[in-house]
């Protein structure tokens, strides 16, 4: 972190939107879903920046009742964005009742994992839904801390058509953030997956400041964390690969 310079490093994403939209969507706008959180808040400021307030849209997508939708109001009145949203809680609750049903035919239960993972990929399709309704392009909001250890839902936060801080790590991310002149309070606020009642780091176990430092410098001073990093690098990869398909080479 101290050879990282926020305002180049911003700059430089900044042109980088620019250059993508110009080949994947000229004239397109971009589409974030906004929860609240630093990664989504960093990702709409840079898109405001890049494109314009104009060609920005936020989508709030609570599961019925979302504790911190204040967070991202605040966030998106302090950008003037237009926004939009998306109460994915009736759909959730009715999905999930026949999932529940048929896999009772099958003597299964629905296990953690899934009720987890379900709302954010209802969110990505409403996204998706918005977008293609108002001429967009679906941002990722993932960073690369996130990538690295698989802390991500695939074909739900991890998915989207651009990703501004695939390549950053949380601790760069917030720096670019106090850069860009976001509240504070948005930039430093815990991270939490708003599913589980925990943090990402409780998730996780270990701190996004260790993982960082092992991501950018190979250290890792904890022995059994350098192992769970590992292990959890390992088997995520295929989260961030395209999907393996047969090669057909004919006679």
């Amino acid at each position: 972190m101290k050879d990282f310079n926020a305002k180049q490093v911003k700059d430089q994403v900044v042109q980088w939107i620019r250059d993508w939209f110009e080949v994947n969507g000229k004239g397109c706008n971009a589409v974030i879903g906004i929860s609240g959180g630093k990664d989504s808040s960093i990702v709409a400021a840079l898109c405001v920046e890049a494109l314009g307030q104009d060609r920005v849209i936020g989508v709030t997508m609570p599961n019925g009742v979302q504790p911190d939708i204040d967070d991202s109001m605040k966030l998106i009145n302090h950008l003037g964005i237009r926004h939009c949203c998306v109460n994915i809680g009736d759909t959730y609750n009715t999905l999930i009742a026949v999932v529940k049903e048929q896999l009772g035919t099958l003597d299964t239960e629905v296990s953690p994992q899934t009720i987890i993972n379900l709302p954010p990929r209802l969110r990505m399709s409403t996204l998706y839904a918005v977008s293609q309704s108002l001429n967009g392009r679906v941002a990722n909001t993932c960073n690369l801390s996130e990538d690295w250890v698989g802390y991500s839902t695939r074909y739900g936060d991890a998915a989207g058509d651009f990703a501004p801080l695939g390549g950053l790590t949380v601790q760069e991310v917030k720096a670019i953030g106090k850069e860009l002149g976001l509240p504070i309070d948005l930039v430093e606020k815990t991270p939490s997956d708003g599913l589980t009642g925990k943090s990402d780091e409780d998730n996780l176990g270990f701190t996004y400041a260790v993982l960082d430092q092992y991501i950018r410098t190979g250290v890792c001073n904890d022995p059994k964390t350098k192992a769970l990093i590992d292990h959890k690098h390992i088997t995520n990869l295929f989260k961030l690969q395209p999907i393996p398909h047969f090669e057909f080479k004919g006679k």
